[in-house]
């Protein structure tokens, strides 16, 4: 069965920075070319190893989720949605950081803020509802897979109404590393990535600074960049 592609709303850094770099480089792929670029694998974890602990984050591309992956709506077309996005994120202002800490989130290590942002918080939740009407109705398979997680009421509420239970003040911006790692190597997989990130990536504040279009062929193709459109 043919499935429509899915476009999502991320934050992707620019091209040319340390950041994106380092994120292409730890997963083993770059969404602006959509190929395989060559693994930098942290000091002290096992390079045969690490293209299987990556894999899953690999198939999305280096990135913070704003808006989750959707398939378009009834009507809608590609050339909407991009040029909807690029008016959109002209309207908008960078939201500055502290800078990013790499974070075990339960089996899995991201890059988070290194304190809470509100204006960032309020950025997210912006995209999530001015997208809404590019998305269609999740299938009855997508569905049935989200509601497989534990999911609270709030939870529930937020999947029914924008197709992803983790907006809002459910919302946490990180940028993914790895996948799910077994229980004992999250500690040692944290402290490399934390050397490798400090080694490969100045010291300075991060500004979310543009809004990133990425899109997904196929459920079985990766996802790539799109276009990227720089905040106001």
């Amino acid at each position: 069965m043919l499935t429509a592609p899915r476009y999502a709303l991320y934050y992707a850094p620019a091209a040319d920075s340390a950041l994106w770099r380092f994120g292409s480089a730890t997963l083993g792929y770059d969404a602006i070319t959509a190929a395989d670029a060559p693994f930098t694998v942290p000091a002290g974890c096992d390079a045969e190893s690490w293209p299987t602990l990556t894999a899953e984050p690999r198939r999305y591309g280096f990135h913070a989720t704003l808006k989750a992956p959707f398939e378009l709506a009834v009507g809608r077309q590609e050339a909407q949605l991009r040029a909807f996005t690029h008016n959109f994120a002209s309207g908008l202002d960078a939201v500055p950081l502290n800078g990013l800490s790499v974070t075990a989130l339960g089996s899995f290590v991201a890059l988070t803020p290194s304190a809470e942002s509100r204006p960032l918080q309020n950025l997210a939740f912006s995209v999530v509802q001015a997208f809404e009407p590019f998305r269609a109705p999740l299938s009855p398979a997508d569905l049935a897979r989200r509601l497989k997680s534990p999911l609270t009421p709030a939870h529930r509420a937020y999947l029914e109404a924008y197709g992803y239970p983790y907006v809002g003040d459910a919302f946490r911006f990180h940028m993914t590393l790895t996948g799910s790692l077994p229980v004992e190597q999250v500690a040692p997989v944290k402290q490399a990535l934390t050397q490798a990130y400090a080694d490969h990536v100045p010291s300075a504040p991060v500004a979310i600074d543009r809004l990133a279009l990425f899109k997904q062929d196929t459920r079985e193709s990766r996802f790539r960049l799109l276009d990227s459109f720089v905040l106001g």
